[in-house]
């Protein structure tokens, strides 16, 4: 079994049971800002930069606020998971509690026809690629994405129209 390990640290959990993954960010305590991805130098907040930050689990749901996909291969430093590119999409989420807006690939099988503004998002985790390290260990390299919820999702394809928030 591969060894899990995040691209980014400290941005997402990895659940080893059945709990949900979760994006994590910081708050301000004073202006009540939440940043993501966290912020350990001081609070970005106008007028509060020398408030405390403490380190918050993110809503795991929010609303999809924008899309777009991506035709070509990024350049570097992104690693391409297949040859040749195989176009996948990325969505803006605004996170329902935090009301701030997240980029994310969108899981594999999902394309814009699929999506639409105002609908329901939840994150989840899943596997930019595997390699083998130094030591001959299988590495897993975990990254965060967004899905549609199932129900959500039957009922804005029924209908084509932006979905209520």
């Amino acid at each position: 079994m591969a060894t899990r390990r995040p691209v980014v640290e400290g941005w997402f959990t990895i659940p080893d049971d059945d709990t949900p993954p979760s994006l994590i960010g910081t708050r301000c305590t004073e202006s009540g800002t939440y940043f993501f991805p966290p912020e350990r130098v001081m609070s970005r907040a106008p007028g509060f930069a020398d408030s405390e930050l403490e380190e918050v689990h993110q809503s795991r749901r929010g609303r999809l606020w924008s899309y777009t996909d991506a035709q070509y291969q990024p350049p570097e430093p992104y690693v391409p998971v297949t040859d040749p590119h195989e176009p996948f999409c990325i969505a803006a989420v605004e996170l329902t509690e935090e009301r701030i807006v997240v980029m994310g690939q969108v899981v594999a099988g999902v394309g814009v026809d699929d999506l639409q503004v105002g609908m329901e998002m939840e994150l989840v985790v899943d596997t930019l690629d595997t390699t083998t390290d130094a030591a001959g260990v299988e590495v897993e390299h975990l990254v965060w994405k967004w899905r549609p919820v199932a129900e959500e999702a039957a009922s804005c394809a029924s209908n084509r129209s932006p979905c209520a928030g």
